[in-house]
């Protein structure tokens, strides 16, 4: 678990459509709901479903930079896993690849639609964001729809063992 004062360096990518720009804003604002300051960057490969997708997010007492260093994240939340071959180099040494829990996700889920909020609640575990935070982001950003289920998911995806 990161401590409070650490810059949390977070890699998401995937491809178009499976909710990649969606959970880095959702994680951004459970952040900033925490009180971090927050740096967000985004990197569309093709502007339609199918192209590759990236978000950096960065959040601690003071982040200048949106863009993570190569070499420095210190997890990566990969939607897709031939994506996130490409950027496992990019961990740091203690670097958390979150991207095993595809296969779990994907047999836990109802359906792709919840896909972003399974991978959070399983980031959730190791960042120092209060569950208070995330399920008000979760809110925000979804609107409330779904919110039964998106809590459901999430707070399962809270207990899986990476």
């Amino acid at each position: 678990m990161k401590k409070r004062n650490d810059t949390v360096n977070i890699l998401f990518c995937g491809i178009g459509g499976q909710g990649v720009l969606k959970a880095a804003e959702i994680c951004g604002c459970a952040a900033m709901y925490a009180g971090y300051h927050v740096k967000k960057s985004e990197v569309h490969g093709m502007a339609q479903r199918g192209g590759s997708v990236e978000s950096h997010l960065r959040f601690g007492d003071t982040v200048f930079s949106p863009l993570i260093p190569f070499g420095q994240v210190d997890f990566l939340v990969g939607f897709d896993r031939k994506e996130a071959e490409k950027y496992t180099g990019s961990l740091n040494s203690g670097g958390k690849d979150c991207t095993p829990g595809l296969e779990l996700a994907m047999r836990e889920i109802p359906s792709p639609l919840f896909l972003n909020t399974f991978m959070l609640g399983m980031l959730s575990r190791f960042v120092p964001i209060g569950p208070e935070h995330w399920q008000r982001a979760l809110n925000e950003v979804f609107h409330g729809k779904h919110e039964p289920e998106n809590r459901e998911i999430f707070l399962k995806a809270r207990e899986v063992r990476l």
